[in-house]
């Protein structure tokens, strides 16, 4: 036992931020509140490498134990990795990221991970690793002396249809039969989409049951969104990995580092990762500040967040499905044959304009969302399930699969061989090319949408019909851009 010294005596080096300097604190009092007392000489801890910014609390739990190595108590280890945050009391709590730095461990060849408790779940999804969950500090000194006594946890992955009967059904929307199609065609080929139409056409109710007709997450896709979501903190406590598609909606109010990513200091997720493998919603378009739109141009074509800061550079990924929506003007109005609308041109063209013409052209779909009729907002016929087009989705990925990408990810170099078209559809794809005055990127992207239509229809060739269908989804930029 060594008597206590004073908080001078421990000295942290390294860049730490003020979470990690207070750890001598949380460390000095969970030491001694745990029975090891604290060692009368001074302290001096080094986080290496140096020159990066160390932040949290994760590294409360191996800085204790480096002290407790120095005074004897524990036996010498050098096969195990350890984090996380101490209390005063010694017990142990958990930290972001459980799943990324599990991932890390494998990769650096280490085979056992240490972690609080209600980060075990989460870690123990990570390959080629044994991951241990602890509560207090003096289990940790245990089982490092011990650790034949212990068993790792154990990946708790819920099965696939286990929240399914909680997510709001196609079934439930009537009318509407092109925007269903629409996103049938968008969830078969991973393409994003706008919906365009008056207020109470029934927008937002679709959009909010898109997730419910993407095909089930594979395990390396649940992985690397379980990743994003463990890095950003959002990730629910005990939850070992996601098994539904993330389906985020920010508010229009949002700022440029909460929808990209960043923020001070170290930089961190923002929606469009928090969506990754899965679907952001976008309400009202037009309502978001331009410049915040304009920062989706990069994720929406390279899948990835890339933000540049003093210290580095970090990479997070954005593969994601875009599910936009707006009014055709500040009124909801323009265009509608039942209500007239108060928007003058001009104000119409700068609501509009709010939109710029290449972020248009990244979203593959355009459709028009019309009022719903009253004799089928009351019509007593049945409307396909999300499990019956989920089903068609999932048999027409799973041929994009065996190309190895999904249509949206067509690259250029391989566009004209897997979407030949022969010469009636040269003339489809020539005069729509003409008429709407489509951009080089917005006829790649027709192409592939194309080619999406053809594979459910489960077709060898993209033929004439598929490209004039896959015309009918850009419409809006002949009749409100330009």
């Amino acid at each position: 036992m060594y008597p206590a010294g004073t908080a001078r005596d421990f000295v942290t080096v390294g860049m730490p931020d003020t979470a990690v300097r207070e750890s001598r604190e949380r460390i000095k009092s969970a030491l001694l509140n745990s029975g090891f007392g604290y060692p009368s000489k001074s302290v001096t801890i080094n986080l290496a490498p140096a020159n990066i910014r160390k932040e949290g609390a994760g590294f409360d739990l191996p800085m204790a134990i480096a002290i407790l190595g120095a005074m004897g108590v524990i036996k010498q280890r050098d096969d195990y990795m350890l984090a996380g945050e101490l209390s005063l009391d010694g017990s142990l709590r958990p930290v972001r990221g459980a799943l990324s730095i599990a991932v890390c461990a494998a990769r650096k060849g280490i085979r056992n991970l240490l972690v609080a408790a209600p980060n075990a779940a989460e870690a123990a999804v990570a390959e080629d690793v044994r991951v241990f969950g602890l509560t207090h500090l003096a289990q940790v000194v245990q089982f490092l002396n011990e650790p034949e006594n212990f068993r790792p946890a154990v990946a708790t992955i819920p099965e696939d249809n286990s929240t399914e009967q909680h997510l709001p059904d196609f079934s439930e929307v009537r009318g509407q039969t092109m925007a269903k199609r629409a996103l049938e065609v968008a969830a078969a080929g991973s393409h994003n989409v706008l919906m365009i139409g008056p207020p109470g056409s029934g927008k937002t109710m679709l959009a909010k049951r898109f997730a419910g007709i993407l095909p089930r997450l594979t395990f390396q896709e649940a992985l690397e969104a379980t990743q994003v979501h463990g890095v950003a903190g959002v990730l629910p406590l005990g939850v070992g990995l996601l098994r539904n598609r993330p389906f985020r909606s920010p508010h229009h109010t949002i700022s440029d580092a909460g929808l990209i990513g960043g923020g001070s200091g170290s930089a961190r997720p923002g929606e469009v990762s928090l969506a990754h493998q899965g679907v952001l919603f976008l309400d009202e378009l037009p309502e978001f500040p331009r410049g915040v739109l304009e920062q989706l141009r990069q994720p929406l074509e390279e899948g990835s967040v890339t933000l540049a800061r003093s210290n580095g550079t970090l990479t997070f990924p954005a593969r994601l499905m875009l599910v936009a929506a707006m009014n055709p003007c500040p009124c909801g109005f323009y265009g509608d044959s039942t209500r007239e609308c108060r928007c003058t041109p001009g104000i119409i063209q700068r609501y509009l304009a709010k939109v710029s013409g290449p972020l248009l052209d990244r979203i593959d779909l355009h459709i028009e969302v019309p009022a719903v009729p009253y004799k089928e907002l009351r019509s007593k016929s049945d409307a396909q399930s999300s499990a019956i087009i989920r089903d068609r989705v999932e048999q027409t990925r799973a041929i994009q699969r065996e190309r190895g990408f999904y249509n949206s990810q067509i690259p250029p170099s391989q566009l004209r061989t897997l979407c030949a078209l022969d010469d009636s559809g040269e003339r489809t794809l020539e005069m729509a090319i003409r008429r709407m005055n489509l951009s080089a990127r917005a006829h790649d992207r027709l192409l592939r949408v194309a080619r999406t239509v053809a594979d459910l229809d489960r077709a060898t060739n993209v033929a004439a019909k598929h490209v004039a269908e896959a015309v009918q989804f850009r419409n809006l930029d002949r009749n409100y851009w330009n």
